[in-house]
């Protein structure tokens, strides 16, 4: 196994041990050392970076041969004589900088690609990059340094921020992008929503007059797809992150820096505050309130409000401890009995 497949990603470096602590943010002794590159602490060189966040491995840092290591300082008196440690409160924060100073972004093909049509009307910013046969319709706006990625369709009047990134077929309507958005491929984004008036010949499609706004900073996953809003804009704010394959209904309303695990539906008009985690394949009903850092646990059922700061689970969720509760007097009844 390697790290960093050179077919894939393309190095940088060598570095010495001074501008890599920097980069991590951290503190290591004045020495002269210069380090190629990065790996996991069990495959590390004396000249490559390591790092632990979990003292689960606290085994793995102590037989490390690594050259360098990033660590908490609780965990310095483990770090072996042969290898320089790195020390941060932030070690895997510390670990996400340093990969990316070895391992920087590709940089941008400036200009549009032969195959790739920009409507007229359009406005691309010189720096930045269309990719093969994406579309960039009329009225629309590519910021300063974004990558459009192939096979993009960026509908008319849509709005990318500066430093975007947007993967290969990815589809944009109705949606206004903030800076340093990354949406990434088959990402659908400003379609209506399942919105529908029942009547005697059948259903009547509810016409979808709003947008989606993203925020500064967003990710959205790999074929996530976000409903524009029918009346309001669907809105996710700065920081947030979307995994794969994750479901945003019309009018709903995202906090900051909220994380939402890959398979999750988030239903029309929920109201999710800052900070709310939500794990894999949950569901949320729609027009409830999430308050402010509530976490939701991973195939939970939410029916009705969760307050602020709490942690529920299950399905209908509860709270945490009540359906533990609930499961160990189950446990308790299963027993059999004489």
């Amino acid at each position: 196994m390697t790290i960093g497949d050179a077919r894939f990603f393309a190095r940088s470096g060598p570095y010495p041990l001074a501008r890599v602590a920097e980069a991590a943010e951290g503190t290591a002794p004045a020495l002269n050392l210069l380090l190629t590159g990065v790996a996991p602490l069990h495959m590390a060189g004396p000249s490559e970076v390591s790092f632990l966040d979990n003292r689960r491995y606290a085994s793995a840092l102590e037989g490390t041969m690594a050259g360098a290591v990033i660590v908490h300082p609780d965990m310095l008196a483990r770090v072996p004589a042969g290898t320089v440690p790195i020390v941060t409160t932030e070690p895997y924060a510390g670990w996400a900088r340093v990969a990316a100073l070895f391992y920087p972004a590709p940089p941008i093909r400036l200009g549009v690609h032969p195959t790739a049509c920009v409507a007229e009307g359009a406005r691309v910013d010189p720096s930045a990059e269309i990719g093969p046969f994406a579309f960039v319709d009329a009225g629309a706006e590519v910021g300063a340094r974004c990558r459009i990625g192939p096979h993009v369709t960026i509908a008319e009047g849509v709005v990318i921020g500066p430093d975007c990134r947007i993967g290969a077929h990815a589809s944009l309507s109705h949606a206004l992008l903030g800076a340093r958005v990354y949406v990434y491929p088959g990402a659908r984004i400003g379609q209506e929503g399942f919105s529908f008036a029942p009547t005697a010949a059948g259903f009547l499609s509810v016409p979808h007059l709003g947008r989606v706004v993203l925020g500064d900073d967003v990710e959205v996953g790999a074929n996530t797809t976000i409903d524009r809003g029918s009346t309001g804009d669907t809105t996710i704010e700065a920081g947030s992150r979307l995994d794969n394959l994750v479901q945003i209904g019309h009018n709903v309303q995202l906090g900051r820096c909220c994380a939402v695990v890959a398979q999750v539906g988030i239903a029309g008009s929920a109201v999710l505050g800052d900070f709310v985690q939500i794990g894999g394949q949950a569901g949320v009903a729609g027009h409830l309130s999430i308050g402010q850092g509530a976490r939701i646990g991973a195939q939970s059922g939410v029916m009705s409000d969760v307050p602020a700061g709490a942690t529920v689970v299950g399905s209908p969720a509860q709270p945490r401890h009540e359906v533990f509760r609930q499961i160990a007097s189950l446990k308790r009844m299963a027993r059999p009995q004489g």
